[in-house]
């Protein structure tokens, strides 16, 4: 973060200074769990369901945090933040907030951008879709980093609390900032650009995920649309041109369009699309500059969109095709439980991507492990919860993802959890398997019947909503004896 004075800051979020005696710099990072904070750092005093950071207040001083951001006077020095409307209150992506807690979040948005108004030297990249967020921004983040100091979030911070505390990661020195976009609601992703302006904004697809909230992909795609909306003439928007909604965004933004994909008209496109006996793809890279043979080091050719993506921002940033050939060729894995492939002790392979789930993103984990598997000796263990949010298509989406489990030729189905025994139901009646389909309960009974069954060679995915916590799962195989080696 550049330094600023808490006085500054006051400024800039509106507010007033409580009990600042003397010009408190700011000088380190923004936090809002007490315990990382830094000598110099700003405490954010987040309200939360289970603690109030107002009531740490005082210890993150003692840590040596330079001052508080907070809606209501603490024992220490720092900016009170004013009240806000309801509609940014309604905003707040970060989970159920109270009307302090809105006014902390509306704060350090204005904080945010006050700093990238501070820094004209930076380039603000936007990415958002229903799936393959967070495997892109990284993408992208890696490609950049060679050209210059790059700023992106760990793991999915894409909210209104995880945005503005990426934002503020960026200083004098940083030349692109990589920025994750979430939604819940229409509204959410142009608030998020007002608080960090994107030049260049990235849509990935718009499929089902939220469609509890949302209500249908027509809905979905006006909000992750916002995204295109938000950018300047001079700016970029790079937009799938394999998924129609994502394409008809074209006409929704004044800056120029830039498709990616493997369709025939992409001005980044992937051809001659190939997987290795682990699922990593190759393909090659086709664009106006030229042509170059790409060999990704993850799993799944779910990632080859991803990488059109990536490699369609970095060169409107100035790479070349060879360069970009060249860092896709060494991108390593950033996020955790997201196709984490690690042998567990037995010969068994777990693939952990259970970090999240939607319809898509299982469709593209079963298709990875259906590649993983062939003509190979072991089995293919597909570990299935829940997919959340879906709304009124709950039922067909989970009815859809078990009988593609038997049509992928997937030897064994665990399905975990009665919110999900319509994957059970379903994969029983298209295959009419007897023990290849089994519902268990819980985590633990997932656990115990692949502890009693599992042999040499078998291969294990792990695939639920985040709030299932099916990576328990992958986690008790790996700690079985080693640890486990995880796959490059």
């Amino acid at each position: 973060m550049i330094r600023l004075s808490l006085a500054d800051i006051a400024e800039a979020v509106d507010g007033r200074l409580h009990r600042a005696e003397g010009p408190e710099i700011v000088s380190a990072g923004v936090e809002f769990d007490s315990r990382k904070i830094e000598p110099g750092g700003l405490f954010v005093a987040v309200p939360g369901e289970r603690v109030d950071g107002h009531d740490f207040a005082a210890q993150a001083i003692a840590d040596g945090a330079a001052g508080v951001l907070a809606a209501r006077e603490v024992d220490a020095p720092a900016v009170i933040v004013p009240p806000v409307d309801d509609r940014l209150g309604a905003l707040a992506l970060a989970g159920d907030v109270d009307a302090s807690g809105a006014a902390v979040l509306a704060g350090l948005a204005k904080l945010a951008r006050h700093v990238v108004d501070r820094l004209p030297q930076l380039t603000v990249v936007g990415v958002t879709g229903s799936s393959g967020k967070t495997s892109t921004k990284d993408l992208i983040a890696q490609l950049l980093e060679p050209m210059g100091s790059t700023v992106a979030p760990p793991g999915s911070f894409n909210n209104e609390l995880g945005h503005p505390w990426t934002v503020l990661r960026a200083d004098e020195s940083t030349r692109h900032l990589v920025l994750e976009l979430s939604a819940r609601g229409v509204g959410h992703i142009a608030h998020l650009c007002e608080v960090a302006p994107p030049r260049i904004g990235a849509v990935l697809n718009v499929g089902h995920a939220h469609l509890g909230e949302f209500g249908s992909q027509e809905a979905v795609a006006q909000a992750k649309g916002e995204l295109v909306e938000a950018l300047p003439a001079d700016g970029v928007a790079v937009l799938n041109a394999d998924d129609p909604l994502v394409a008809a965004m074209a006409e929704r933004t004044k800056a120029r369009v830039v498709f990616v994909g493997e369709h025939p008209d992409a001005h980044v496109r992937a051809v001659d699309v190939d997987v290795d006996e682990l699922a990593r793809p190759t393909f090659t890279l086709v664009t106006a500059q030229g042509e170059a043979r790409v060999t990704l080091p993850l799993f799944g050719e779910h990632h080859v969109g991803n990488a059109l993506t990536a490699a369609a921002v970095a060169l409107e940033l100035g790479a070349t095709v060879e360069q970009v050939a060249e860092r896709l060729g060494s991108v390593r894995r950033v996020s955790a439980r997201r196709m984490e492939v690690s042998e567990a002790p037995g010969g068994i392979t777990v693939v952990n991507d259970a970090y999240n789930a939607n319809p898509e993103s299982v469709r593209a984990a079963l298709k990875t492990l259906a590649a993983m598997t062939r003509g190979r000796p072991g089995r293919a263990w597909a570990v299935l919860g829940p997919m959340a949010e879906l709304g009124e298509s709950d039922a067909e989406a989970h009815d859809e993802i078990g009988r593609l489990a038997v049509r992928l030729n997937i030897d064994r189905l665990v399905v975990v959890g009665e919110q999900a025994q319509v994957m059970h139901q379903a994969a029983s009646l298209e295959g009419s398997w007897g023990e290849e389909s089994v519902l268990v309960p819980d985590v633990d009974a997932a656990v115990a019947l692949l502890r009693a069954e599992l042999r040499s060679g078998d291969v294990v995915l792990t695939k639920a909503s985040n709030s299932a916590g099916l990576w328990r799962v992958a986690e008790a195989l790996l700690a079985e004896g080693d640890a486990g080696r995880q796959q490059p």
